[in-house]
């Protein structure tokens, strides 16, 4: 029996947003930013397929851009639909929002009845709404704790070098957001921004029970001992693994995971996202 290679954090782009990138830039100016960069890579539900295939991972928690328009959030989960619904034993997909919009109960109405799993990534500066402010979240919080659905949030790390993307969504807004939203259940991509390290603290422990951490852009931000230093953190089994592809192959991720002990490695690499999730984590 072999635990299931899980990558929590892979996104998706229609051949319509990739082929039209500049234009959607002039709607959105955090999709404008992101996609200027000489970095950033598109993928479809094809791509992401084969790149899956040729690095063994099983099942991949997929979804769009979440864009601040609400119409083109919808169209973005409906190519995650498409690629869901085609592909079900590979892809779990995630529905894009904005907690701000009129039409939030319908659209994840919509798009659990379409196949859809949970809510990601959402862009807390990019799309307008402060995460530290229930006026603008709680909606959705309560909205996504009644359904079981977790919600994976760009989080990003307050010191270092700057990116695109870089943002002031760090460890104490996301915090914030964890504590008054105890019964969600969060993934904070890019490792909450360090957040996990402040669960050495009693109080943050338990205040932050609820809550998983990413491991996408890793190979860009931490050397590869971060995975021991989480796992002497207590968090281990809260860590899963996340590639950020197509910015990031998941391969690069395998030797740095590989120096964690079996049992964690197992964990990170699909068997945390399997209970998080609710599937089977054995094939």
């Amino acid at each position: 029996m072999t635990m299931l290679k899980i990558d929590c954090h892979v996104h998706l782009t229609s051949p319509e947003v990739s082929g039209a990138a500049k234009r959607y830039g002039e709607l959105d100016p955090y999709f404008k930013l992101l996609s200027s960069s000489p970095q950033n890579k598109f993928a479809t539900g094809e791509e992401v397929i084969e790149a899956m295939d040729q690095a063994g991972i099983d099942q991949a928690v997929v979804f769009g851009f979440a864009f601040r328009d609400m119409g083109l959030c919808r169209a973005s989960n409906d190519y995650v639909m498409a690629m869901t619904a085609r592909y079900p034993q590979r892809f779990i997909g995630l529905a894009c929002v904005n907690p701000l919009a009129p039409g939030l109960e319908a659209e994840l109405a919509r798009c659990q009845a379409g196949g859809l799993a949970g809510v990601g990534e959402l862009f807390p500066e990019g799309q307008g709404f402060d995460l530290t402010r229930q006026q603008d979240v709680g909606r959705l919080a309560g909205l996504l704790t009644e359904m079981e659905w977790p919600l994976l949030l760009h989080v990003n790390e307050p010191v270092g070098h700057y990116y695109p993307g870089k943002t002031a969504t760090t460890p104490v807004q996301a915090c914030t957001f964890a504590e008054q939203n105890p019964r969600l259940k969060i993934i904070m991509a890019h490792w909450g921004g360090g957040l996990w390290v402040y669960e050495l603290m009693p109080e943050l422990k338990k205040a932050l029970a609820n809550v998983f951490y990413d491991t996408a852009a890793t190979p860009f931000l931490y050397r590869p001992d971060i995975y021991a230093a989480a796992r002497a953190a207590g968090v281990i089994d809260k860590v899963l693994f996340g590639s950020d592809y197509p910015l990031i192959s998941p391969q690069r991720y395998f030797k740095g995971l590989a120096a964690l002990p079996a049992a964690d490695e197992a964990k990170v690499k699909g068997g945390n996202a399997a209970r998080l999730f609710k599937i089977s984590g054995l094939t």
